[in-house]
């Protein structure tokens, strides 16, 4: 990889200090990438984080996952994996919703305690009421009402994948169950610090390629078929 300007020990700050620096305006210094302090031994995997990382850990911070909850995860890719190791890591047990089988000694690896193929109609159908929490990475278009009904009373579909058109969505599922639907981003410059932070403590990285430049366009078509783990980054040392 290219030379990058990061602090020695960096990303160990409590979060005390990390959100107050956040607050007041995060210090960036020229040359170093959007003022966050990360371990160098990380890198390109804590630059990944920052990204797809933070879209999945604010919502699960925001609505408090952890120990005792049952949490799904639509999708294993650049979003889901990490769903899965934050929800995890938190103490709550996890079961991966995907339609590659080859994922599931992935899922395992990354803290899932159960594999379900969404193809599977029977096995799908046991898991109908059983989630506090499902976390919604897919960007294809697909059916919300299916997955709504697998939440329990009270239960919370977070949406973070983008997909691509109109989705239509019944009333009854959220009346019956009292269910909701909700939508996160990101959090700001002090919640993506805290994350790296936590990242860093807990030896969390996103499992990424790096591949140089040249590579790309067939970088490209292995996306398209979903031959990705997980995410692509492209060595800028490869530019030269």
């Amino acid at each position: 990889m290219g030379q990058v300007d990061l602090p020695d020990g960096a990303g160990t700050r409590d979060r005390r200090q990390s959100h107050r620096e956040g607050q007041k305006g995060t210090k960036i210094k020229k040359g170093r990438p959007c003022g966050y302090r990360l371990l160098r031994r990380f890198v390109p995997k804590m630059l990944e984080l920052q990204e797809r990382a933070a879209a999945t850990y604010s919502p699960l911070r925001y609505w408090k996952v952890g120990k005792g909850h049952r949490v799904g995860v639509l999708g294993l890719g650049g979003l889901g994996h990490m769903a899965v190791k934050f929800a995890s890591a938190f103490g709550a047990k996890v079961t991966v919703l995907s339609g590659s089988p080859n994922k599931q000694r992935d899922a395992k690896r990354m803290g899932a305690t159960d594999f379900v193929l969404t193809s599977d109609a029977e096995k799908m159908k046991t898991l109908s009421n059983q989630f506090d929490f499902v976390i919604d990475t897919v960007s294809a278009r697909h059916d919300l009402d299916y997955y709504l009904s697998l939440l329990r009373t009270n239960g919370v579909m977070i949406c973070v994948g983008l997909p691509s058109g109109e989705e239509q969505l019944s009333p009854f599922n959220l009346v019956l169950g009292r269910r909701s639907i909700a939508g996160s981003l990101i959090g700001g410059l002090p919640e993506t610090q805290e994350m790296l932070d936590y990242c860093s403590r807990h030896k969390i990285t996103a499992d990424v390629e790096v591949i140089p430049i040249q590579q790309v366009n067939h970088a490209y078509d292995r996306m398209v078929k979903s031959d990705v783990r997980y995410r692509f980054v492209i060595d800028l040392a490869s530019l030269k």
